[in-house]
């Protein structure tokens, strides 16, 4: 075997790698190595080779030999805390070098005063591929001298010539804004897991196993990068595949991007020129007064030993299962922007890195609560140093899932509520999720924190229910006392501290006449809403769980236009039988005391795949198996589900809608079936059957396929994305997907005609319902009912109670009759005092 000597990258006094004063390093958890107590200032190249990556902070930096060997090179300590201070690279990812080449300098003394150590891992990091058959350690040495003698393992070679044979691969690009954050990475590493051979991502000079949604995040790839994801083999071709479907079906920006959340500028908020004024990052708008209440969360101590590697990893394998299972009885309740931040955590309890980093430090004596600790903070640590500020943001969900499997660990009961003072304004360093929903909703006027981001989880739980936040508004917030009067202005971006009388007075009358509003709404919503001619208009709302399914009743819902039956097959290794689907189904119409209830059909496809349903790779998962097209694929699952709905009672309240419909036949195959298990269950009532409008072809045809359905919904995210042939989740097209484009409203305007004629209801509940500024061209257009988001209901439901069809109709042809969306919106805000609105 060919031998490689790999020179010493410092001068310095070398030493055993076991006397480093980490236990990742000392622990080999990365790869064997030495260490070099550097006594120059240089880093050089310890043979020739590639660049492979470099921490954002400029610490570490990896080199490729070119036999294959991978070679860590970690300066000091901890010295990720110093974010960059104190380094000069000379080299960058993807760098051609030769052995002794300069990688960077560093203020030796700097790190001697703010560094935890000076001492510098030199690993092995591929200790899979290649062993150390000889160190020289515990003597001094000059930059270039022979340091490390490696070799491959036997066999190494052959096997890698073999993997390479059969080794395919295909670069992708990623369009989504946000790259691969924390929820790509899940579903990516939730399908990589069920594999019986490994996957590679390789980007940014690095690569990852994609089991692992951590270390996919630590490529910190972004929007617009090109990955490479390669495999062995024809199965290979076929997993990869099926990843850039994952990848191309990533859905756009969450709810809190444009709506929530606005990045101001911040310089001054970490040296405030007015104390009593402290600006930051708005996350959710609104007013709020109250007092300050510092959330202090104590750091659980473990011990370092532990009692056996059997006794610490059935514990671990214990709470872990603790963990995991409250996490899933919480995602089946939750609402869907919750349920999401759970799936995400739910993946990371299972994550094939941070279990087996725990799981080695066992092996090594340590505890349990050590390990995963110790786990978790290192791929924190590998986080925050990606210096991405969304990717950043995830570091919460990681050191949050710590502290809860930690809790398990102890035996410690998780805290369900947190007691807080009336009208409470939360200052703290930052917040996890799992705090966050252990508020008293009832006594949270606000949140401000001295850390955290717009697109945190937090602050998305934050502005789905409407708590004024702001964040990265500086060390300032940590030193206001408790008890002191606040106005969080999240309008404005601002923090006021003990602000005077008047100013209290006038926040206090503003907020007094928005909740007059918001109350009068609020009351009025639980009347049937009609215009203000009298025309009866439904309004519905969209649902996910029985939670939102309550929500929605208390704010004036008069039924369920869409109900997403998906939560139900999400997230689990197997579909729900009868059985559960009827109870979960009986508990939401339960909950919506006898008004309507309208389920789809599951729609899974797309961006929406399901583990236990393996989905054929498509070149455009947009163009294949979607909709009612899966349930004609895969006609078992169909089955079940009408079953169940079925037998939902009272009779007669719940109605079938089916998604994607772009042909008569699949109706009518639909319909035969329900007559099928009518006659087998010995139902005697009919079900009523709609249709989903929600591309070109369906519209063009409503005239048909009103003949065999009972109703129309209109699905405008669908339609406007099929319409404009623009992507809804590419982000350099989304200002442009907009459903107020007049080829939209015209198939809008065809669908509700063929209604008429055929003397059918025709709905909406596509996210154009939910858009005031469209309502009056919807009614004008002769929609009678909206499904819209439960917490728009009272002030669609107000505006409405302000519209007259008589002014709706002419305004909704002038609107056919425009160029772009951007025509329409204008004409819509000049004509809105016409209408006696605000548009």
């Amino acid at each position: 075997m060919s031998r490689l000597t790999l020179s010493s990258p410092l001068s310095g006094w070398s030493a055993p790698l076991d006397e480093a004063p980490d236990a990742v390093f000392a622990q080999k958890m990365l790869g064997d190595g030495v260490l070099i107590d550097p006594t120059g200032n240089q880093l050089v190249a310890p043979c020739d080779g590639e660049v492979v990556s470099i921490a954002a902070s400029h610490h570490a930096i990896a080199v490729r030999a070119t036999n294959g060997a991978e070679i860590l090179l970690h300066v000091g300590i901890d010295t990720v805390a110093l974010a960059g201070k104190g380094f000069e690279l000379h080299v960058a990812p993807g760098a051609k070098v030769c052995k002794g080449d300069r990688l960077l300098t560093f203020d030796l003394a700097l790190l001697a005063r703010e560094a935890t150590s000076l001492v510098t891992p030199v690993i092995v990091t591929n200790g899979d591929r290649f062993e150390i058959v000889r160190a020289h350690t515990d003597c001094e040495l000059m930059a270039g001298d022979a340091l490390l003698e490696i070799q491959p393992l036997a066999g190494a070679d052959a096997k890698q010539a073999t993997a390479e044979a059969e080794r395919v691969s295909e670069k992708i690009r990623v369009d989504h804004e946000h790259g691969i954050h924390a929820r790509p990475a899940a579903l990516i590493a939730n399908y990589a897991k069920a594999l019986p051979f490994d996957l590679e991502v390789i980007a940014n000079g690095r690569s990852a196993n994609p089991r692992s949604a951590v270390a996919l995040m630590s490529l910190g790839i972004r929007g617009g990068d090109e990955i490479i994801v390669a495999a062995s083999g024809a199965e290979g071709a076929a997993a990869i595949a099926e990843v850039r479907r994952l990848i191309h079906g990533l859905e756009g920006p969450g709810p809190a991007k444009a709506k929530h959340a606005e990045i101001r500028p911040i310089a001054a908020a970490s040296a405030p020129t007015d104390p009593s004024r402290i600006k930051g990052v708005i996350a959710s708008r609104g007013l709020a007064i109250g007092t300050a209440f510092y959330l202090r969360e104590a750091e659980i101590a473990v011990v370092e030993a532990g009692a056996g590697v059997a006794h610490e990893s059935a514990e671990l394998e214990r709470a872990r299962g603790e963990v995991r299972q409250r996490l899933q009885a919480l995602a089946k309740e939750a609402a869907a922007t919750a349920r999401e931040i759970i799936t995400a955590h739910l993946e990371f309890v299972d994550d094939w890195e941070l279990v087996a980093a725990a799981r080695r430090s066992i092996a090594h004596g340590k505890s349990a609560a050590f390990s995963w600790r110790r786990a978790v903070r290192d791929s924190a640590d590998a986080l925050k140093a990606l210096g991405d500020p969304r990717i950043a943001e995830r570091v919460d969900d990681l050191l949050d899932l710590e502290r809860q499997v930690l809790v398990a660990l102890l035996g410690q009961t998780p805290t369900t509520q947190i007691e807080i003072p009336d009208r409470a304004v939360i200052l703290a360093e930052d917040l996890k999720p799992s705090q966050f929903v252990s508020l008293d909703a009832r006594k949270l006027a606000g949140i401000c924190l001295a850390a955290g981001g717009p697109t945190s989880h937090v602050s998305i739980l934050a502005a789905a229910v409407g708590v004024p936040t702001l964040v990265a508004a500086g060390p300032a917030v940590l030193g206001i006392e408790d008890g002191t009067a606040l106005i969080l202005d999240t309008e404005q971006g601002v923090l006021r501290v003990a602000p005077d009388q008047g100013e209290l007075a006038s926040a206090e009358r503003t907020i007094a006449a928005r909740r007059q509003r918001q109350s009068a709404e609020r009351s009025a919503a639980q009347n049937l809403c009609r215009t203000a001619d009298g025309k009866r208009i439904e309004v519905f709302a969209n649902l996910g769980s029985l939670g939102e399914a309550t929500h929605a009743v208390a704010q004036g819902a008069e039924g369920c236009g869409l109900l997403r039956t998906e939560f139900l097959f999400l997230e689990r290794e197997q579909a729900p039988d009868e059985r559960e689907q009827l109870r979960r189904y009986q508990e939401i119409a339960d909950a919506l005391a006898g008004r309507p209830l309208i389920i789809r059909t599951l729609d899974i496809g797309g961006d929406k795949p399901i583990p236990y349903l393996p989905l054929p790779a498509e070149e455009n998962p947009a163009l294949g198996l979607r909709g009612i097209r899966t349930s004609l694929w895969q006609p078992d699952l169909l089955r079940v589900q009408l079953r169940a709905l079925l037998q939902v009672q009272p009779a007669g309240q719940c109605r079938v809608l089916l998604p994607m419909i772009t042909d008569v036949a699949e109706v009518r195959i639909v319909r035969k079936l329900i007559d099928e298990i009518r006659r087998e269950l010995g139902i005697t009532t009919t079900l009523q059957v709609g249709a989903m409008i929600e591309t070109p072809a369906s519209a063009a045809i409503a005239d048909q396929i009103a003949r065999e359905v009972d109703f129309f919904s209109i699905g405008t995210n669908d339609l406007t994305q099929y319409t404009l042939a623009m992507d809804r989740g590419h982000a350099d097209l989304a200002a442009r997907i907009d459903a107020l484009h007049p080829a939209v409203l015209r198939l809008i305007a065809m669908t509700a005609e063929a209604g008429a004629r055929h003397n059918r209801l025709v709905a909406m509940c596509g996210g154009l319902a939910s858009d005031p500024a469209a309502v009056p061209v919807l009614l004008g257009l002769g929609l009678t009912e909206l499904s819209v988001v439960p917490s728009m209901i009272p002030q669609l439901k107000h505006l409405i109670g302000h519209l007259t069809l008589d002014a709706c109709r002419p305004l909704a042809q002038r609107a056919l009759a425009q160029e772009s969306a951007e025509a329409v919106r204008s004409l819509l805000a000049e004509t809105s005092n016409e209408l006696k609105v605000a548009l």
